[in-house]
């Protein structure tokens, strides 16, 4: 079996498997982890530009928010989605990288989720979340080979890229009613509509997604 047969049926496993088990319990884990990400990316985007972050909550119903002061609203509220598809991005080269130890990755992902969970997560669900994930993440990364430790940094990786699409799909283009980032963002900025801001933020994450499972196949 070539290396490019074996890289199309092992994704083609990976995908069918997050197809069937997304609303399970074992997917559960790494949506709250991609929804971190996604408000974690917000912080970032104001801190970058001169505002400022008071809190960050996450609730067991795959919600979060980030409360900040000053900043661009426009980058700030991009950042969310976006950021989560950057971080996946990310992830995913650092699997595919074969000068990268993996179980130093998925080590310094763990720590890093615990110490941004004490210093900034303001809710009970998300502090209790952030400091057993990322418990989890630095025992696991210690104890398993390093294939598999590229195993769990490419799921954690491609289910990241994955949510921040279903995700942009499900709260702004099939709801653009609702208090998405989007709605904010056409709210407070006047620029466009919230389905406007989706559609380009979509189109973003399904090309981004595509050249990464090309560059991919092309080195298998």
């Amino acid at each position: 079996m070539t290396a490019k047969l074996r890289f199309i049926l092992g994704f083609g496993l990976f995908f069918t498997g997050l197809w069937f088990l997304w609303n399970t319990p074992v997917i559960y884990p790494l949506k709250i982890f991609v929804v971190l990400l996604h408000e974690l990316s917000h912080a970032i985007a104001v801190w970058l530009t001169g505002g400022t972050v008071s809190r960050i909550t996450l609730d067991p119903y795959q919600g979060g928010a980030t409360y900040f002061t000053g900043g661009n609203k426009i980058l700030a509220l991009s950042a969310g989605y976006l950021g989560s598809l950057f971080w996946g991005a990310v992830m995913f080269l650092a699997a595919n990288q074969p000068r990268i130890r993996k179980d130093w990755v998925n080590s310094t992902i763990g720590l890093a989720v615990i110490l941004l969970t004490i210093f900034f997560v303001r809710s009970g669900f998300g502090i209790v979340f952030g400091i057993l994930f990322g418990a989890v993440m630095i025992t696991v990364s210690l104890r398993i080979s390093e294939l598999w430790n590229k195993r769990v940094l490419l799921a954690l990786g491609l289910t990241s890229a994955l949510y921040a699409i279903l995700d942009i799909k499900d709260d702004i283009l099939d709801r653009p009613e609702i208090q998405s980032d989007a709605h904010m963002l056409a709210e407070s900025t006047g620029i466009g509509t919230a389905t406007m801001w989706g559609v380009l933020w979509i189109s973003i994450a399904i090309f981004v997604s595509a050249r990464l499972m090309m560059r991919a196949f092309e080195e298998a």
